[in-house]
């Protein structure tokens, strides 16, 4: 029977554990201090640390995949979010934004008026279109002012530029006007220039009128400006009511070919004022300041 060997009593052959912990101890101490003083370990350092790198992305890969999905997911629903309730505020603001075109605009047809208002003798009340007819044949308006406010049948409608028609059935809230421009209008009119007194009548176009009882020989032009004369007590003197535009004089023709275009905007006209000369305004009728 061989005797097992006694490693324990081979002094030298296998250094004791605390030898070795004594050995590393004073060998880290010793770098430390080397690369303490001059940075002798840097190289070293930057190469394990490259060595490492592709080690801690394969670690870190599965982490940085599971956060990546989850933000795309977040910011994606985000983002719809954020889409949907900037859709939203564009369709307000541009609501937003028309009504406030629209105000501006009306803002500054009743500036005009105002400013037209003051320029006239007669008192007049401000109404406001409420429909249009919509027949091409019958140019003719609906505004919401009726007897109870003072208009009476007959009563003179001007805008900011010039006359605009005249009302032909005034009922208790709301009355019917018919424009100049309807083939069944007429109105005596005189040529600021000169005074020559005409009558313009409708041509169913809402941008011409037209002049049939001028002579030949009238002295009448081209951009001459057409006012109310005030004979037949409809509409009060002195109101712009159209500009020539044609002159045609006819060769063994009594008249002359004359056409003029409205002073007013005709077709556009939002709202209107409804003039009251000083005897109306006596008699009782009820006008705003």
């Amino acid at each position: 029977m061989v005797a097992s060997r006694d490693n324990s009593n081979t002094p030298g052959r296998i250094p004791a554990l605390g030898l070795r912990v004594l050995g590393l101890i004073f060998i880290s101490i010793l770098l430390m201090y080397f690369d303490n003083r001059d940075n002798h370990l840097d190289t070293v350092r930057k190469g394990i640390g490259a060595a490492v790198y592709p080690l801690r992305v394969v670690v870190d890969a599965p982490v940085r995949f599971w956060r990546w999905l989850g933000d795309s997911t977040t910011s994606r629903s985000d983002l719809e979010q954020e889409l949907g309730r900037l859709n939203a505020e564009r369709l307000v603001t541009s609501a937003r934004l028309q009504k406030l075109n629209a105000l501006e605009a009306e803002n500054a047809r009743l500036r005009e008026l105002l400013d037209a208002r003051a320029q006239v003798r007669d008192r007049a009340r401000v109404a406001e279109i409420m429909s249009v007819d919509a027949n091409p044949y019958s140019h003719s308006l609906v505004i919401d002012v009726g007897t109870q406010d003072g208009v009476f049948d007959g009563q003179a409608l001007i805008d900011a530029d010039g006359v605009v028609g005249q009302v032909i059935e005034a009922g208790l809230m709301t009355s019917q006007a018919m424009l100049i421009s309807d083939t069944d209008h007429a109105l005596p009119v005189e040529v600021n220039r000169n005074g020559l007194r005409t009558i313009v009548v409708g041509t169913g176009r809402i941008d011409q009128l037209q002049l049939p009882f001028v002579v030949n020989n009238a002295d009448i032009r081209v951009g001459d400006l057409l006012v109310t004369s005030g004979l037949g007590g409809t509409f009060p003197a002195g109101y712009p009511v159209a500009i020539v535009e044609t002159v045609t004089r006819l060769p063994h023709e009594p008249y002359a070919e004359v056409t003029a275009t409205p002073a007013a905007s005709l077709g556009q006209v939002r709202e209107v004022m409804l003039i009251f000369s000083a005897s109306e305004s006596d008699s009782g009728a009820t006008v705003d300041e």
